[in-house]
Order: structure tokens, then C-alpha cells, then sequence
């Protein structure tokens, strides 16, 4: 099975070609979810440690734009749009990992809920306990429960997210087009952690397509 998986989300040329500008938007959908489903069932009915590995690092090898090509117009609430938000907070994750370990420690720090406990992190959360959450998240798609691995990606979200805002409120006055820079973030990975919690609630009832 690991030679099957050499190169896990290589996919013909044709499958790549629908995805191409000005194609029919139900085949590129149809592209999407094909791909998704038949990556996901293979993974997870033989969880190989090494086949993960490459799953996960996949983006660091060959762009996060690969994945792009595959799901990333996909519905945020449906299997493809979960597998993008997830690798691309990954990556978002890997680009600025020192940035983003203050936000999400900042964020925790502020937390009035359980998220920081249900995301996962290290604490205190430096770049490497950040990158290895990201890591830890990604896996959780593929060797464990899906459900948990999104309600993770939704916590993350949400206290870093608290994070941008407190930082925001911080420079406001002294780097307004950082606090709005911020805001904006922060907005954006609100919404996104909405997303995620509508998957894991679909993929438990069974309706996460």
C-alpha cells in the first residue's frame, strides 16, 4: 500500500485539468469530493505511519497550491472545504510560527473556555509546541477521530483568534493598520472555526459530504 501513496494527492491530468479556469463548476464540485472521499476511506482503512507522514508534510514538499488545485472552492462545510481549512491552517501556522505561538499564548491566556484544553497545545505555546499542534491536528484527520481533530482545528481557531483581537486592542492607537490587519484576522478565523465545528457536527451525524 505505501507505494500506492508515493506521491498521495497526484492525481491525473485530466482531474487536474477540470479544475482549470472557466470549467463547469458541478464537475470541479464532483472532482473535489471524489478526491476527498477516496483519499480519506484509503487512509484511514489502513492508517500506515509512513503513508501519514507524507500526508502530512505533503504541502511542505510541494505547495500548499497543490491542495488549492483540489479543494480549495469547495463548500466550507463539506469534506473537501474541512481538508483545505485544515492544511491551510497548517500552513498559515508553518509560515509564521513564532507569530503565531503569541497570538494562540496570548489567546489562551485570555480564555474564559475550554478551548485551549481542547486544542491541545503545549504550554506555554512557543513555535515548535505551535507547529507541532498544526502537525498533531493534520494526522488526527487521518489516524483518528475525525470529529475530534476538527473540534481541535475549531479551538485553535477560536483562542487564537482572541489572541488577534487583544493584540489589536494593544496597537490600535500607536499601528492602526495593524489593528486592523488584526481584526480582519481575527474575524477570519472566527468564521473559520464556525466551519469547522459545522463538519464535525455533519461528520458525526453521518452528513459530512
Amino acid at each position: 500500500m505505501s507505494d500506492e501513496f508515493h506521491k498521495p494527492t497526484k492525481f491525473s491530468g485530466a482531474k487536474f485539468e477540470s479544475l482549470q479556469g472557466g470549467e463547469d463548476p458541478a464537475q470541479i464540485s464532483r472532482v473535489a469530493h471524489d478526491t476527498a472521499h477516496a483519499l480519506l476511506s484509503r487512509v484511514r482503512d489502513s492508517p500506515e505511519a509512513d503513508v501519514v507522514d507524507r500526508l502530512v508534510a505533503f504541502t511542505d514538499e510541494h505547495g500548499i497550491d497543490a491542495v488549492a488545485e483540489l479543494w480549495s472552492r469547495a463548500n466550507p462545510r463539506s469534506l473537501p472545504g474541512a481538508l483545505w481549512r485544515i492544511y491551510l491552517m497548517r500552513a498559515m501556522v508553518r509560515q509564521d510560527a513564532a507569530g503565531t505561538s503569541f497570538l494562540y499564548q496570548r489567546g489562551s491566556e485570555l480564555a474564559t473556555t475550554i478551548d485551549p484544553v481542547v486544542a491541545g497545545a503545549t504550554t506555554p505555546t512557543g513555535p515548535d509546541e505551535i507547529m507541532a499542534l498544526a502537525d498533531q491536528i493534520l494526522r488526527g484527520l487521518f489516524q483518528g477521530d475525525f470529529g475530534i481533530a476538527l473540534d481541535r482545528a475549531a479551538a485553535f481557531c477560536r483562542v487564537t483568534s482572541l489572541g488577534c483581537t487583544s493584540v489589536a486592542d494593544d496597537v490600535d492607537f500607536t499601528s492602526p493598520e495593524r489593528g486592523s490587519e488584526l481584526t480582519t484576522r481575527a474575524l477570519r478565523l472566527s468564521q473559520t472555526a464556525s466551519e469547522f465545528t459545522s463538519c464535525a457536527r455533519l461528520w458525526r451525524s453521518g452528513m459530512l459530504d
